[in-house]
């Protein structure tokens, strides 16, 4: 007997938590919802497990080319998170590409199925155009998927794809910092229910390693329940001494699959302790800032069922000019992107970390503000995604104590601490570039990095609801600053307060961020100035708001570093930029003039551009020597060192051996002409290229002497020629995707409409939607 039936896809994304919800009776506006343990749901099975006639597993054959066309690829392994996957689909999502040659005489029309797969979750789907997504989550180690292509006179080609389990989400912590025999445990997740795989970690010296790597690990143990997603968990050690402060990693591999997952683990000669789980918990007592937060009606209903829900962070406590207190945070994460309603309730956690479970529908999560007010995203006179909510009472630490952001305690963790106020009034100070700031967020707890770009023009991408699959509107922010480090930030940061390190007085608040090419966190944030004026200008009704908050005090900086450097002259360069390069060379030998300053050339990398060949310019580093920004089209590198290191061999290879944040100041002459260069070019740049959706000012890596403007670039769309100048400034161009609110949401692992037939094994009573805890799965 077959159970048919089945459930609307979902996208796949980012997971913190998975659930799908049975409303009980009430309003969806109410949030009504059925009650689960404490994030739980992201380990459970899918809300419907129902099959449709036809779906089948077991062991395919293929033929890849038939008599009058042919399929490719021919054979592939890939995983359930794509990992593998040939391309990305029109959402910017991966899929497996399949490709059909036919003959001169045959029609272009080619009709596409997959049969086989896992007994549960079916075979995947592939669409008209020969894209296939394989299913979220399988019941065995691993399935074969037959991929059959039919052309229009009906001849066909097949192409057996292996599909594996792979990481449901990022392992948890994601980063977390300890001194000496600091322990951490470390949870994975793989999107298999039953079977025998699991998961390997191992310490390593970089987050795609293997070996290296300090401390160690414990057993790792797993549970594999026919109910429930793979769960795997290992301890990490810290060694008894710590030499000097860097970070170290806990890297996990799944089976056969290609996917790495990492943490990155801090550790540090202050004994500072830090686990951002602090942040996701429920505040007991009056709620302390850079924690945990949501508008209490933020999540997506499919029907009568909660699919997914959102959380971002309640950022800083600020007062009108009556003394009356709010809640600031974004507009996405309070006000859902202009979706909300004044009076909204604001809870804490946010919905995220109470298993999408709302107020009023279950114990978890407490309501401690009311929406008052928020910037429009919609208007064109506003230019901060901010919004406010009143505290109720007694439930917001009235000091606006902000988590980890005061001193080391004995035990190595930090006090919670308000911000600075006392130099500015409470008005909070303006970024200046390489300033080392601040912020204590939902998802990455305590960290700090330098700011990488000023007056920054950065267009975001903003939906309604919290899976990001229904667009809302694409909006400009200007004069905004960026901020780039390993670790700084993501999905579920947003809302936090970026501070200046030296005296924790506000200069942000971060909205916006992603990670670029080389796995460096990009984060962007509204400048505190021109939040608190737009606030006092729409909202204020004659008042004038400031931040809550005590005397200026340092932050004990939690620095995961930036690898964008080493990265950068890591990259392998294409034989075409080498002998791009070489060519040049006959011009740049030229510049060689020890007079002037300049004792000689060589071939290298850029570090401004990744994967671009450069010319090394060294020039005594006692000398007020000059060099071109390029020679012949090609990248300089100018290198200040001495006469006999470039005649051993020694010289370096960079002028920047350390983290960009070590570099020198600019004077504020060279960051004026950057800036009139910026304003003037930005606009043109940003139309003329859909590929560059934000431009601003920074300071170049190849010669830390001179500004250059940073270019984002989305990396799926990058242009094959990028100019290593702009009206005589150099270019430093950060690849990523085009930027998002970082909020975190949690989605339903989706199970595409299918048929299940009643395997061996499979109790008759099984219902997924009554699922009971194992007794040893704790994730507090």
């Amino acid at each position: 007997m077959l159970d048919c039936g089945h459930i609307s896809a979902g996208p796949r994304r980012f997971v913190r938590a998975s659930a799908l919800w049975r409303l009980r009776s009430g309003s969806v506006g109410q949030g009504a919802v059925s009650q689960w343990p404490l994030r739980l749901a992201a380990f459970f099975l899918p809300a419907v497990l129902l099959a449709v006639a036809g779906c089948a597993g077991g062991m395919v054959a293929a033929d890849s080319a038939g008599t009058s066309f042919s399929i490719s690829p021919g054979t592939s392994v890939i995983d359930t998170s794509c990992t593998g996957c040939n391309v990305s689909g029109r959402q910017g999502t991966p899929v497996e590409q399949f490709r059909t040659s036919l003959p001169a005489d045959e029609g272009a029309e080619v009709t596409w199925k997959v049969s086989g797969g896992d007994a549960r979750s079916g075979p995947g789907t592939i669409n008209a155009s020969g894209e296939y997504v394989p299913p979220n989550y399988l019941t065995a180690d691993r399935v074969q998927v037959l991929v059959t292509a039919t052309s229009s006179s009906g001849a066909t080609a097949t192409s057996v794809l292996t599909v594996t389990p792979g990481f449901l989400q990022p392992l948890t912590p994601e980063n977390s910092a300890m001194g000496t025999n600091g322990q951490v445990t470390v949870t994975g997740v793989l999107a298999e229910a039953g079977g025998e795989a699991g998961i390997s970690f191992a310490l390593a010296n970089s987050p795609t390693g293997s070996s290296g790597g300090q401390g160690a690990l414990g057993p790792t143990t797993c549970q594999r329940p026919s109910q429930a997603f793979t769960q795997c968990r290992v301890t990490y050690t810290a060694p008894s001494a710590i030499a000097t402060t860097g970070v170290t990693y806990v890297v996990a591999t799944a089976g056969s699959s290609a996917a790495k997952a990492a943490v990155d683990l801090l550790l540090n000669t202050a004994g500072v302790s830090s686990n951002p789980a602090s942040h996701q918990a429920e505040q007991m007592g009056p709620a302390q800032l850079g924690s945990s937060g949501s508008n209490n009606s933020d999540f997506d209903a499919q029907g009568a069922q909660v699919a997914d829900c959102c959380g971002g962070t309640l950022g800083a406590l600020i007062q009108d000019g009556n003394g009356r207190q709010y809640l600031l945070s974004n507009n996405h994460v309070l006000a859902r992107s202009d979706q909300a309603s004044v009076g909204d309730s604001i809870v804490q956690p946010g919905l995220i970390d109470n298993n999408c479970t709302p107020y009023g529908d279950g114990p978890g999560t407490a309501p401690v503000a009311s929406l008052t007010g928020w910037l429009a995203l919609s208007s064109a006179a506003t230019n901060a995604d901010a919004a406010i909510a009143q505290v109720a009472p007694s439930a917001v630490d009235v000091t606006g104590s902000i988590l980890e952001l005061g001193a080391r305690q004995a035990d190595g963790t930090l006090n919670p601490a308000p911000p600075g106020i006392s130099s500015t009034g409470g008005k909070g100070e303006s970024a200046g570039l390489g300033m080392m700031v601040a912020k204590s967020g939902r998802t990455t707890g305590l960290t700090c990095a330098s700011v990488s770009a000023i007056d920054l023009d950065v267009n975001v991408d903003y939906f309604t609801d919290c899976a990001e699959t229904k667009a809302y509107l694409s909006k400009t922010f200007t004069n905004q600053i960026a901020v780039s480090g390993n670790q700084f930030s993501d999905a579920g940061d947003s809302g936090s307060l970026v501070v200046d390190a030296a005296n924790a007085e506000p200069v942000g608040l971060f909205f916006a961020g992603g990670v670029d090419a080389a796995g460096v966190s990009e984060a962007v944030a509204n400048p505190v100035g021109d939040v608190l004026s737009e606030l006092n200008t729409q909202l204020g009704a004659g008042t004038s708001y400031s931040f809550v908050g005590t005397a200026d005090h340092g932050v004990s900086c939690l620095t995961y570093g930036d690898s964008t450097v080493a990265l950068a002259q890591s990259h392998t360069l294409s034989d075409a930029e080498m002998t791009r390069a070489q060519l040049a060379m006959a011009r740049a030998r030229q510049l060689v003039n020890p007079g002037s300053g300049i004792l000689g050339v060589a071939t290298g990398k850029s570090s401004d551009h990744a994967g671009e060949g450069a010319i090394l310019v060294y020039v005594d580093g006692g000398a007020a020597a000059t060099a071109p920004a390029i020679v012949e089209g090609v990248r300089t590198l100018v290198i200040a060192t001495n006469a006999h290191a470039v005649a051993a061999g020694s010289a370096p290879q960079t002028p920047l051996e350390g983290s960009p944040s070590s570099l020198p100041s600019l004077p504020g002459s060279v960051l004026s002409h950057a800036i009139s260069i910026k304003q003037r070019e930005a606009h043109t740049l940003m139309a003329q290229n859909p590929a560059f959706f934000g431009v601003g000012v920074g300071q170049s890596l190849d010669n830390p002497k001179e500004a250059a403007l940073v270019i984002y670039v989305d990396r799926k769309n990058a242009p094959a020629l990028l100019p290593a100048t702009v009206d005589g400034l150099r270019t430093r161009y950060v690849l990523m995707d085009r930027l998002h609110v970082t909020h975190s949401y949690a989605t339903p692992v989706a199970a595409r409409p299918h048929c299940m037939p009643r395997a061996t094994g499979t109790p008759e009573n099984f219902d997924p939607l009554n699922l009971t805890r194992p007794e040893d799965l704790n994730l507090n």
